[in-house]
Formats: structure tokens, C-alpha cells, sequence
């Protein structure tokens, strides 16, 4: 299974909230932080705020924040948020009539579990559990500008 670029970038987008010391996070910063564009950001942003993950604040001083703490957003969440689908194969299909096993077979059996279990790992992790796995993640994103480079 491969995620999608919106995943990817809506995991960094709440990763840069949670390392941002600062109440808000502006998309211009994030996008600078990540090299992509700000609109590629506000289309992610829209189903993030939508679920809650994240609260957009408008105005001139406006930005963006985590809709809940670090802790409590799993990779999960985000995941389920941002893909539309999760079919492994053919017969994960809602219209999966061509193959006569469909009902009974075993490589449905086995990639049902296989979900089940990454699933089970993604929703072990939390986004806080990713920044703060990375010491320097501040300095990497350009939020501590004070920090020396970390030791290579």
C-alpha cells in the first residue's frame, strides 16, 4: 500500500504545529519549511480542518493550530482523513463481482488482516510521538532559527 502525497504532507503539516512553539502557524512558514506551494497546502487543510485536526484562524494575524494536543492525533486519524481508499486488491472492491472467490477466498482473508494490522500500527503512533522522535526537528523546519545545526 502507498499513501498518498496529501497524507504525507498533512502529517508534516501537523508535525510543524506541534513543533511550533508559537500560538499559530502560517501556511506561507510551513510551505517555505517543506519547499511546495501554498495552495497544494490550503487543499490538504481543508479536510484536516473539516475532521477537526486542525483550526484555521482567519484574519491578519490568523494561521492555523492543532484542533486537539499532539498526543491525542494518531497516524490514523490523519490517514483516514486524507485517503479515499483502501482497497488492496480487486476484491476489496464494492463492485468486486468478476472474480467467482470473491465471497470465500483467502488472499481476501489474508489482505483484510494485513489492513487490520497496519491500522493497529498506525493508530500506536501520535504525532507528538513523531516530533519528538526528531531532537532537532525545530532547527530542521526553520522554527528555531537560535539553533545550531545538529552534529551529522
Amino acid at each position: 500500500m502507498r499513501l498518498t502525497r496529501q497524507t504525507n504532507y498533512a502529517v508534516r503539516i501537523l508535525m510543524y504545529c506541534a513543533a511550533n512553539d508559537a500560538p499559530l502557524s502560517r501556511i506561507g512558514d510551513i510551505a517555505k519549511a517543506y519547499s511546495v506551494s501554498e495552495l497544494f497546502l490550503f487543499k490538504i487543510l481543508q479536510p484536516l480542518t473539516k475532521s477537526g485536526l486542525i483550526e484555521s484562524v482567519r484574519g491578519r494575524n490568523g494561521g492555523i493550530r492543532l484542533g486537539r494536543t499532539a498526543e491525542k492525533i494518531s497516524l490514523l486519524d490523519v490517514v483516514k482523513v486524507t485517503e479515499d481508499n483502501f482497497a488492496m486488491a480487486e476484491c476489496f472492491e464494492n463492485d468486486a463481482s468478476e472474480c467467482p472467490l470473491v465471497d470465500s477466498c483467502g488472499l481476501n482473508t489474508a489482505l483484510r488482516e494485513a489492513l487490520g494490522a497496519f491500522f493497529e500500527v498506525l493508530s500506536s503512533y501520535s504525532i507528538d510521538d513523531l516530533v519528538k522522535a526528531r531532537p532537532s526537528i525545530n532547527f530542521l523546519l526553520g522554527l528555531d532559527e537560535k539553533s545550531v545545526a545538529p552534529a551529522a
